[in-house]
């Protein structure tokens, strides 16, 4: 099983192909290049989720077989593990240096009152199969593809989720995701990336650096509220300490 970031895998981070594509990939091409993985599969991203005048720290790991994430709510940081395979989604919270498993049911919750939940940080949705090519369409200035994700029945909020993929870079620019009813609940919008280096093909590399999550009424389609999650440079050590 390949492993992601977002963003949080989204996460969270970015990655770009070197060269612009010239016919439509398969739709499991296209998602899989957002799933910005291998570059950036031994770094960590810290940064903050930003609401108003309240700042949360977050840290997003990678590591192997599952995303770790903190979050520091308070005064301690709480740590969770997002363990995936082809049929689950399992999200475990680390307490006392034990693993709980954290309910399905939660995770849709809002972390720390802001407007991204647990599913939203790991962006568990580009693990969904059978993604569907909707076709082209610009977002801004930028020509992307528009993918269609399904839930494939494994709780959370959203039953479907609509991504926007760079056409040159291969990263996302756009998603929003809808409930069972078709309204839309999310959006999610890339404002800002930043350039890490290069892989070993000598391939510039960019992770997120900032995205703006709204929260959606789902009766008016307009947005109700807005978190930004800003990341910092990331590192190329392990962490220390907080695990």
């Amino acid at each position: 099983m390949k492993i992601f970031l977002s963003l949080i895998t989204t996460v969270v981070a970015l990655a770009c192909a070197a060269h612009a594509q010239q016919a439509a990939p398969s739709a499991e091409q296209i998602i899989g290049s957002a799933k910005m993985i291998a570059a950036l599969q031994q770094s960590d991203l810290k940064g903050n989720m930003i609401k108003g005048s309240t700042k949360i720290p977050v840290v997003l790991f990678l590591r192997k077989e599952n995303i770790q994430f903190q979050v520091w709510e308070a005064n301690a940081w709480k740590a969770f593990h997002l363990r995936m395979n082809d049929t689950t989604c399992d999200l475990i919270e680390m307490i006392d240096k034990k693993e709980t498993k954290f309910s399905v049911a939660k995770i849709a919750n809002p972390i720390a009152s802001t407007d991204l939940s647990y599913e939203d940080l790991a962006m568990r949705f580009f693990y969904w199969k059978n993604p569907i090519l909707e076709g082209a369409e610009r977002v801004g200035v930028h020509n992307c593809w528009k993918i269609r994700l399904n839930n494939p029945g494994q709780g959370g909020a959203y039953e479907v989720m609509y991504v926007w993929v760079h056409q040159k870079y291969g990263a996302f620019m756009k998603i929003e995701g809808f409930n069972r009813n078709g309204q839309i609940l999310k959006r999610f919008e890339v404002t800002d990336v930043m350039n890490i280096g290069k892989d070993a093909k000598g391939t510039d590399i960019y992770t997120l650096k900032q995205m703006n999550v709204k929260t959606m009424d789902p009766a008016n389609g307009r947005a109700a509220s807005e978190t930004k999650l800003i990341f910092d440079k990331p590192e190329t050590v392990a962490p220390k300490g907080r695990r």
